[in-house]
């Protein structure tokens, strides 16, 4: 379990797709063996990512980005959050990073944007690690369905009362419970009258619609892929990951963690680190 905040560095910022998006990279104190990219889900930022990130910088350059809607990127009722325009905005990002084939790894609905700007926007991959990924029908919790149908009432509800839903909707995806300090950074985004609006409009935009067109097309993956998942995930059943691996091309690899849930960079980075510095080398 975590112990603690991983801060990433400040961010820069630039207009992708007319929409600003805080970027991340760290930079290896050697010269770096290739571009790493990390990808975040919902609702959580590239913090989720951090203290792993920090590991692979050592001889890797690493990028992380806040998707619009999330972290320090833009806010806002005109900021659109669904999935498409993820895809499209990570596409373009990629080329303003000048990318061609970087190593990308990506978790929750990252999963599906990486995957998107892959098949559907023509970006390719030396390699993609995919982590609890929202891929599969069915995904989207009960929760995220009555948001949806009383997104008014969710808005308008008292700081507090807010504060304390998402506290225990964030920390229901862990198999053990976080730590305060950790709770606390991946509820920060969410606390402002801004932030309250913003949590529950990226529920409402994200569609499984979105995400069909990505599963009809995995055969067509066109660069090597693993997968990692929490056994005890209780968002997104660990058998998903099974159903994954017959679905992309090659059989890929799957690395499952005992007493795991959703968030396996933080309830177990070091097992994260392993698996990744194993499919960096072999990669």
């Amino acid at each position: 379990m975590t112990t603690g905040r991983f801060d990433l560095p400040d961010p820069t910022f630039m207009s992708v797709d007319g929409v600003a998006v805080a970027s991340y990279e760290l930079t290896p104190a050697v010269a770096a063996s290739a571009d790493v990219v990390f990808c975040h889900g919902t609702p959580w930022s590239a913090q989720v990512w951090a203290k792993v990130a920090r590991h692979v910088a050592h001889g890797y350059r690493v990028h992380l980005w806040d998707m619009p809607g999330y972290g320090r990127s833009a806010q806002g009722a005109d900021i659109r959050t669904d999935l498409e325009t993820q895809m499209r905005r990570f596409a373009i990002l990629l080329d303003r990073w000048q990318m061609e084939r970087p190593l990308v790894v990506a978790h929750d609905i990252g999963g599906a944007v990486a995957l998107g700007a892959h098949l559907l926007h023509g970006r390719d991959y030396a390699s993609l690690y995919l982590w609890d990924v929202v891929t599969l029908d069915p995904w989207g919790s009960e929760f995220f369905r009555l948001v949806a149908d009383h997104s008014d009432v969710f808005d308008a509800l008292p700081s507090r009362l807010h504060t304390a839903l998402v506290s225990e909707y964030i920390a229901g995806a862990s198999h053990h419970r976080l730590i305060p300090a950790t709770l606390e950074l991946l509820t920060e985004p969410w606390q402002s009258g801004d932030g309250q609006s913003a949590f529950y409009r990226q529920i409402v935009e994200l569609l499984p619609e979105h995400t069909r067109p990505i599963v009809e097309g995995l055969a067509r993956v066109r660069c090597s892929t693993s997968i990692g998942w929490g056994e005890q995930d209780p968002w997104i059943p660990v058998q998903q990951a099974f159903q994954l691996q017959q679905l992309l091309p090659g059989r890929p690899e799957v690395i499952t963690l005992p007493g795991v849930g959703h968030l396996a960079p933080l309830e177990s980075p070091s097992l994260v680190e392993q698996a990744l510095d194993a499919w960096l080398a072999a990669t």
